[in-house]
């Protein structure tokens, strides 16, 4: 069973437009509602694929009613610590004429040290059976800067791998605390680190002590990083174009999955992230993969 911790989770509203026109009005059919967030769409990935997860989150005021409904009724595996903060929304715009997505996330509320401390002796119970620990996504405000590296730490005194998809202080603290993998995308490596050279920014999170680093590029692919041997470069021939919401919780759900098993090559956890990545943008909601993600791996061109 691959625990996932999300602690800043989302209720998701996905509207499609035919075309998204900046500063003008747009009329658009009910949404497709959701309970999101990063880690949860890992989980939902890992089971859509015949994988085990459990997915441990938090939910709070009315949004997180629905968060909590929508999430038994899908039947993931699942506990929600209750919170005061009401759970954030975040809110994707569907250009179906441009194959693009807007995405607007709130940033959430602030959890209580009592808080904190229920979802810590939380993880640290579910951990048990866990064959992996994914931790990912956003942190809510003022969150403490050592809430990923604390599920590192878990992970290596369960014996299990552990994945992080974390930015900022967060991402740096993981690494020194030993991830086996951290998963950034560009955008997220550049800010962490200062530096706009993937592989120059991946060696600063390898030198922090993590174990591999994948970055995703968008359309052009995913980068691997190891702490020994030349970085790999996989992508698909021609990109693809849809939503790519949930693109990047899909490789951490595929590298997960493989750490799981006993697998650690990087470039097998490369080949496997690119392709459940690619496969994400063509399904219509984050969390899901589209039905031909086994034939992406054997399509892909590796560097």
């Amino acid at each position: 069973m691959i625990l996932t911790v999300t602690p800043n989770p989302a209720l998701d509203l996905t509207y499609r437009l035919t075309a998204l026109v900046p500063g003008e009005t747009h009329r658009a059919a009910p949404p497709a509602v959701r309970a999101g967030g990063k880690g949860l769409n890992v989980a939902r990935v890992i089971a859509q694929t015949g994988g085990a997860a459990f997915a441990l989150t938090t939910a709070g005021g009315a949004p997180g009613v629905r968060l909590a409904d929508e999430l038994e009724a899908s039947q993931l595996p699942s506990e929600l610590l209750p919170v005061a903060s009401p759970t954030r929304t975040s809110i994707a715009l569907v250009d179906e004429s441009a194959g693009e997505t807007t995405v607007v996330n709130e940033t959430g509320g602030p959890l209580t040290d009592a808080e904190w401390t229920a979802l810590r002796d939380a993880t640290r119970r579910l951990a048990v059976p866990a064959t992996a620990i994914v931790g990912s996504g956003s942190l809510p405000p003022d969150a403490p800067d050592d809430v990923y590296a604390d599920l590192v730490a878990v992970a290596a005194d369960r014996g299990v791998p552990s994945v992080m998809d974390a930015i900022g202080r967060a991402l740096i603290l993981a690494a020194e605390a030993g991830a086996d993998v951290v998963k950034p995308n560009r955008r997220e490596l550049a800010e962490t680190t200062g530096d706009d050279d993937p592989v120059a920014g991946a060696r600063i999170l390898l030198d922090a002590g993590a174990g591999l680093v994948l970055v995703s590029l968008g359309a052009d692919g995913m980068l691997a990083v190891p702490r020994a041997g030349e970085p790999l470069h996989a992508r698909l021939p021609q990109p693809l174009t849809g939503n790519a919401t949930g693109a990047g919780d899909a490789a951490v759900a595929a590298v997960a999955t493989l750490l799981a098993s006993g697998t650690d090559d990087p470039e097998r956890l490369l080949r496997r992230a690119t392709a459940w990545s690619a496969a994400a943008v063509l399904a219509p909601l984050a969390g899901e993969l589209h039905p031909s993600y086994p034939e992406f791996e054997a399509r892909l061109v590796t560097t």
